[in-house]
């Protein structure tokens, strides 16, 4: 029951911040770039092992790992704007992002 809830809490959060981006960008995009995963995650693994060394590991992870993953948010607008296909784009800066990550992890050889 606690992992369906978990889901639930998580399906509910993509749907509402969808719903919302189609009314308002702005409001969309503070809702998407609000680190609710990471709060939830940090939250749930407290409550499960209230470990607060791991804790801090995984923040401490969080932080330099959302790094790569601003290489998404700057590649594809421009790829967008300069009228490349969307699904071109969205692989292009997804690719992107995931060599940033890869090359973060061996940079910081994280576990």
């Amino acid at each position: 029951m606690y992992y369906a809830l978990k889901i639930a809490i998580s399906a509910a959060l993509i749907l509402l911040i969808s719903e919302v981006s189609k009314r308002s960008t702005v409001i969309g995009a503070i809702f998407a770039s609000l680190p609710l995963v990471s709060f939830l995650a940090i939250l749930w693994l407290y409550r499960e092992t209230k470990d607060t060394e791991k804790i801090a590991a995984l923040s401490t992870d969080i932080f330099w790992l959302v790094l790569p993953s601003l290489l998404f948010f700057v590649l594809f607008p421009i790829l967008l704007k300069r009228a490349v296909n969307f699904y071109l784009a969205f692989g292009i800066s997804a690719a992107v992002m995931v060599g940033g990550y890869f090359l973060t992890s061996w940079l910081l050889k994280l576990k």
